[in-house]
């Protein structure tokens, strides 16, 4: 069976020389049956008749040539536009001219283009900005399920950038409960950077003609917790206030009653007022020891971040514990940044509080740390005999010790969350003791691990 082909056709410049030629070609037969008629000479009439046909054909080339260039002209301008590129102009429009208004209309479709190219960059600018500034995490996906954006939150709740997460299924980044079910709505999600209770809103919107998934994940815990802190430390200024206005004249008055009596040299009775004066002095000062130390809560500053080695930092500290020997463990060689202040003191009350369960189990204490993506896990882990009470590890003034005074973990997970990171407490599960657990932003590691050793 046999398929009939369709002739070919010809070109838009075949075309134009084409027409051109037939334009010209009685012209061109009048002039060669002139010569014919008009002049004997065999030779000269050739000649002329070579240079009327060359005349011809190079007119009508130039023809098909200036009408093709122009066309290439308006062809290299609209795909300039159609790739983004809307800086070239045309010249010679003029909207009079009939190629010309065809110049003009392509240079005002670039300049439109460029105009709306800006504010479209702007409008993506202005949500880059909202998208940043709002304290939540914000997804959205694609209608593969695939992530297409994420805001800086989002990539602390999946320990990655943006770079290594948006292309990935939500399943694989842990994500898969948001996109199903009713919302708003509360969920348990264990998350690579942060696990909690969290508020699920979704949206639907269009992208490309696309319809997209925007979710929205907010940390509730955390939201009740700056709350909840923010009620105890206008408490404590107030209590502060008043009970210091109260202790000031109390040791002034007892220092000046012991300087009195000792210079008096009083009897018996003198003794006994010596010694309860100087009970009432110790109270008072031990009274406002505790009143500062709860202050401290009102009054942390913000931090002053620099580098901090971490292994030199944890080496520091856990030489202060002079009960027990704390072992560092160790891991890869890491830098945070940090208020080197604001977190001795953090480790301190964990190292403490370690130190204090080993000895009351005969245990041992130690410390680790590893990298897990952009993000550096420390713990603080001991053999003593556990958490018996979890509810309330966290809140100020509780505490399950003596002579505690409630706000060593309390101060520890503010100065935590004030650098972006977080502090939990929990059972080492299989094995007697507890674990602390802080995890920080990770300024820089390296590969090279380093030795463990005691303190």
């Amino acid at each position: 069976m046999t398929t009939s082909r369709r002739p070919r056709r010809l070109s838009y410049e075949a075309r134009i020389t084409l027409c051109a030629l037939a334009g010209g070609s009685p012209a061109v037969i009048v002039a060669m049956v002139a010569l014919a008629r008009g002049i004997p000479d065999s030779g000269l009439r050739t000649m002329l008749g070579l240079l009327v046909l060359a005349a011809w054909l190079l007119g009508a080339l130039a023809v098909s040539e200036r009408a093709a260039r122009s066309l290439q002209t308006l062809s290299n301008l609209i795909a300039a536009v159609r790739e983004g590129d809307t800086s070239i102009r045309a010249r010679g429009a003029d909207p009079d001219d009939t190629l010309g208004l065809a110049y003009w209309e392509v240079n005002e479709l670039a300049e439109q283009a460029r105009q709306r190219r800006f504010e479209a960059f702007a409008a993506a600018s202005l949500l880059r900005q909202v998208m940043e500034s709002i304290d939540v995490a914000l997804f959205a996906f694609d209608p593969e399920g695939r992530l297409r954006v994420v805001n800086h939150d989002g990539e602390q709740l999946l320990a990655m950038p943006a770079e290594r997460a948006l292309g990935q299924d939500a399943a694989a980044l842990g994500l898969a409960d948001t996109l199903a079910g009713e919302t708003p709505r509360l969920v348990d999600l264990q998350l690579p950077g942060r696990t909690g209770r969290w508020e699920i809103r979704r949206g639907t919107y269009r992208h490309e003609g696309l319809p997209f998934q925007l979710v929205v994940v907010s940390d509730l815990g955390r939201t009740l917790r700056e709350e909840e802190r923010q009620a105890w430390q206008r408490l404590i200024r107030v209590l502060s206030h008043e009970i210091n206005n109260s202790l000031a004249p109390i040791q002034s008055i007892a220092g000046s009653l012991q300087t009195r009596l000792a210079r008096e040299d009083a009897a018996d009775s003198g003794a006994d007022m010596r010694e309860g004066l100087a009970v009432i002095e110790t109270r008072s000062r031990a009274l406002a020891r505790f009143l500062q130390a709860y202050a401290e809560l009102a009054r942390l500053p913000r931090p002053t971040l620099a580098p901090l080695d971490v292994d030199a930092w944890v080496r520091r500290v856990v030489a202060l514990e002079t009960r027990l020997v704390v072992e560092v463990r160790g891991g890869p060689q890491a830098v945070v940044c940090v208020d080197g202040d604001q977190f001795d003191q953090l480790l301190i009350n964990l190292v403490r509080n370690a130190a204090d369960a080993a000895l009351e189990a005969s245990g041992r204490a130690w410390i680790e740390w590893r990298p897990e993506g952009g993000w550096l896990v420390l713990d603080v882990l001991d053999e003593g005999p556990g958490l018996s009470e979890t509810v309330n590890l966290f809140v100020p003034f509780f505490t399950t010790k003596p002579d505690g005074s409630g706000i060593g973990l309390a101060l520890a997970r503010q100065v935590a969350e004030a650098h972006g990171g977080t502090l939990t407490l929990q059972d080492r599960g299989g094995s007697r003791g507890c674990m602390a657990r802080v995890r920080l932003p990770l300024g820089g590691v390296m590969a090279t691990p380093s030795k463990s050793s005691t303190r």
